[in-house]
């Protein structure tokens, strides 16, 4: 274990990116070298490494980013170097997560591409194997929080805690988006914007945005209930705003900008997109929806973002973008600074404020 010095002042040379990049190389060698006390073989060894260094990082790491800067704002403070280190360890746990939940999601959704490069299930050899190995990631998390945290820190049970309970309502909303959204059954009725929005909020916002603050509150030693309140009342709306931005830039995106190949219409997800449009339909273009969303053929495709392009959706979407911005920053300006500071949620939502198309 790299055990940074307890008194001394976090680096500021190094930008917060390269911080956190070297933070991974540490614990992605504390799981491969983890590995050797359950007598697994070389190949084995190899493939974890392998598995772990093309799954976890890559991202915009936006989640893992925000530990350390949302206690940087609770302690209104520099960090000492061992609280870097262990925010950005907490962040890493938080990727980690994530990486947990695309492995299996790229499969589940016949995905093409993640991050720029081809999904992990999608690598020669890999196939189904993928699915072990989003289970892996999972419980990399756990052997993460042990090592570091487990006899040292108070807080510990309260961590493990707070990723078992997210973690569990991340499946349920992918539950609940699998079961209205199955690829093979397509039924646009089972489509609302209350269904869509209940699969938001347990599929993104509580892992994606409220997590991240959660365990920097944790470190921070915030006990009152009424802090994690108001936290909650920010940043579940964020992490709404933040799966319709994904949403609008699936449909939208410049797959080289975004790192992905857009696949929600073709594999049938009830996304902020069509559930505007079943909103707004005449019974015409309900009709064509029905024959065209859920289908792989680019020609059923193209007629459904016909369909979005007669509706304005790129318009719609801007008013949603701009309204959010409104309502968010008014969530924000009724925190009690007295309980947690305004600034890191303003943070937090100036990092995904209008990704670029």
């Amino acid at each position: 274990m790299v055990s940074p010095a307890q008194n001394s002042s976090a680096p500021k040379s190094t930008s917060e990116l390269d911080s956190f990049n070297a933070v991974f190389d540490v614990i992605a060698a504390d799981i491969v070298a983890d590995l050797a006390q359950y007598n697994v073989p070389p190949e084995g060894i190899a493939h974890v490494k392998k598995m772990i260094y093309y799954t976890v990082p890559g991202g915009k790491m936006n989640r893992g980013l925000t530990v350390p800067s949302a206690l940087r704002s609770l302690l209104r403070r520099d960090l000492i170097k061992d609280e870097l280190f262990k925010s950005q360890v907490l962040g890493w746990c938080v990727e980690w997560l994530q990486a947990f939940f695309l492995i299996s999601d790229d499969i589940m959704d016949a995905s093409i591409t993640r991050r720029g490069q081809p999904c992990w299930y999608k690598q020669p050899t890999i196939g189904m194997i993928a699915i072990n190995d989003a289970f892996i990631c999972e419980s990399a998390i756990y052997r993460l929080l042990k090592k570091y945290f487990k006899g040292t820190a108070d807080y510990y049970p309260d961590l493990l805690e707070l990723f078992h309970e997210v973690t569990y309502q991340t499946e349920l909303g992918q539950m609940m988006d699998l079961l209205t959204a199955p690829e093979d059954d397509v039924d646009l009725s089972k489509f609302s914007i209350k269904k869509q929005a209940y699969i938001v909020e347990y599929k993104t916002a509580y892992y994606s945005f409220y997590l991240p603050i959660a365990l920097a509150m944790q470190m921070a030693n915030v006990t009152d209930a009424r802090a994690f309140k108001q936290a909650k009342a920010v940043l579940l709306p964020l992490g709404e705003y933040f799966q319709v931005q994904d949403d609008f830039l699936d449909c939208y995106g410049d797959p080289k900008t975004i790192g992905k190949i857009g696949t929600d219409i073709e594999s049938n997800k009830c996304g902020w997109l069509i559930v505007q449009a079943l909103d707004r339909a005449t019974p015409e273009q309900r009709k064509l929806l029905d024959e065209n969303y859920g289908q792989r053929s680019p020609e059923n495709v193209k007629i459904v973002k016909q369909i979005y392009k007669d509706m304005d959706m790129t318009n719609i979407y801007a008013k949603y973008e701009d309204a959010s911005y409104k309502r968010i920053s008014a969530l924000i300006e009724q925190i009690d600074e007295t309980l947690i500071p305004r600034e890191m949620f303003v943070t937090f939502m100036n990092r995904i404020y209008k990704r670029k198309v």
